[in-house]
């Protein structure tokens, strides 16, 4: 689920405590997390509502700024369904402390080699894990589809990478590209 930075900044400062989406199915469930640029939301409810029965106050809730634009956006979307979740603010991006790490313990290297070169391994065209990070590092702000194209690989399967290295906490994501996170840099050295 794509939640905007007006949406998650309205939920990190309490004014937007519901969602709404229209999808087939539900893709959140009760209890579940997603990171944002303001931290991590959680969806506290998900529940089936009829279109029909929302209010201008939810529409208020959801951030938007009337019922005949909240009904307006989820007639722009695919879907059998509207479903309306109860968010907020489950706390921080626990990457982002991970990332602003400056030092590694000798354990920690060893645990970061170890997940590379699991990933080195398993990726049939070979390894890629400490050539992207050099990449990153070389030419940061760099846009993806850029970086990937000097590899000769596409942009979304590079990208897919690129999310990897920052679950690690080694990278983290700019306006336009990214840069080795000081976890990155200390790795590197």
């Amino acid at each position: 689920m794509l939640i905007s930075r007006a949406t998650a900044e309205g939920i990190a400062d309490g004014s937007v405590t519901v969602a709404f989406r229209r999808w087939d199915r539900p893709r959140v469930r009760p209890g579940g997390t997603q990171r944002t640029v303001v931290g991590v939301v959680r969806f506290d409810t998900v529940d089936e509502v009829d279109p029909a029965t929302l209010t201008e106050e939810d529409a208020a809730r959801a951030g938007v700024r009337s019922l005949a634009a909240l009904l307006r956006l989820l007639g722009r979307r695919d879907g059998a369904h509207v479903y309306r979740m109860q968010v907020c603010l489950a706390g921080a991006d626990p990457r982002v402390a991970l990332r602003l790490q400056a030092e590694l313990s000798d354990d920690e290297r060893r645990a970061v080699d170890e997940r590379l070169d699991r990933w080195d391994a398993a990726r049939a065209g070979g390894p890629w894990t400490r050539e992207i990070l050099g990449l990153i590092a070389d030419r940061p702000g760099v846009r993806a589809p850029d970086l990937a194209a000097s590899l000769g690989r596409e942009t979304l399967p590079f990208k897919r990478d690129v999310r990897k290295l920052k679950e690690l906490g080694l990278t983290h994501s700019l306006e336009v590209g990214y840069e080795i996170s000081p976890r990155g840099r200390a790795y590197l050295r």
